[in-house]
């Protein structure tokens, strides 16, 4: 043998790394971002002065480096894709509902809803409603985005609207969740930020104007409305040069500070890598947490080379 690695670009040890990256940077930015979540950008400062350290604590009172829904509901998805080989609308909207049920410690109103809905009619798919343009289902995008990997666009969305219309049947909140999961998927190719400022996420913006994100005020204790939180996400992902920096901007400004640091943190993660992320915050994370977060990454980059 060689001992050249013989596997498919999508297979070599950078992207798994970078898989890896964005896992735990989404759950590093959940975690970090949860304690200050709901607080606005001048309570933060009066104190913490910067908030850039895994405290733990905010309004659901959780341990340094403990994540939220963001993470657990992302690796419940993980599991049932990794169970059924793929993404399956009805796989996801059953590990959704058994995530529930073990009270997770945080669930989102449309979440909440739209899953008692799933239990009365066992309709995997919610109705659609204009008014569903929340976050929820964007912050958990990132398994697809992993478990699609190398497979055709239009297979990539449909997989996304498959796990996101189980809460959130929206066009908006689609919209959002497809270009978060291609933007991961070309970064783990090694797009550079600029890359994916041009080809996702200005066309988002001139098809969804409600996504515009320069040329606006600075985006401040964003709301769980979708719009709100990709504006953040992005003005703190392309107006930053590095992981940390990128999460402590975005945390900064208070609001739905969960999300939007899970989502920033997925995106950073996958474009800087792992010997970005700072060691403290790392270490701080829950091990537990860590571990799901690593093996889940691991599994499904490999589920887009399964035959079928």
């Amino acid at each position: 043998m060689s001992g050249r690695d013989e596997s498919p670009p999508y297979k070599t040890r950078m992207t798994t790394d970078r898989a890896i990256a964005a896992y735990l940077g989404l759950a590093i930015g959940d975690a970090l971002g949860a304690t200050v979540e709901f607080m606005t950008p001048r309570e933060i400062a009066a104190l913490y002065g910067v908030h850039d350290t895994m405290r733990g604590g905010g309004w659901l009172h959780l341990k340094p480096g403990q994540v939220t829904d963001d993470t657990t509901m992302s690796l419940a998805l993980g599991e049932s894709i990794l169970a059924q080989g793929k993404v399956d609308a009805l796989a996801a909207a059953q590990a959704f509902d058994a995530w529930m049920r073990a009270k997770p410690v945080d669930i989102g109103n449309t979440v909440r809803r739209n899953l008692l809905q799933f239990r009365k009619t066992g309709e995997p798919e919610a109705p659609y409603s204009d008014h569903d343009a929340g976050n929820g289902a964007a912050m958990r995008v990132l398994p697809v985005a992993l478990a699609t990997f190398g497979q055709s666009e239009d297979t990539v969305r449909a997989a996304c609207r498959a796990q996101a219309h189980v809460t959130h049947h929206c066009a908006l909140s689609d919209a959002a969740c497809e270009t978060l999961v291609l933007m991961v998927q070309d970064a783990l190719r090694g797009a550079t930020k600029n890359d994916l400022l041009h080809k996702h996420a200005h066309p988002l913006a001139a098809r969804h104007p409600e996504f515009r994100f320069r040329a606006v005020r600075q985006s401040q204790n964003p709301s769980g409305y979708v719009a709100d939180t990709l504006q953040a996400v992005f003005q703190s992902f392309f107006d930053t040069d590095d992981f940390r920096g990128c999460l402590i901007d975005v945390v900064n400004r208070g609001g739905d500070a969960d999300t939007t640091g899970a989502i920033t943190g997925m995106l950073a993660g996958t474009t800087y890598g792992l010997e970005q992320i700072p060691a403290p915050w790392l270490n701080a994370l829950d091990i537990n947490t860590l571990r799901s977060c690593e093996a889940q990454a691991r599994a499904l980059i490999r589920i887009a080379d399964m035959p079928g």
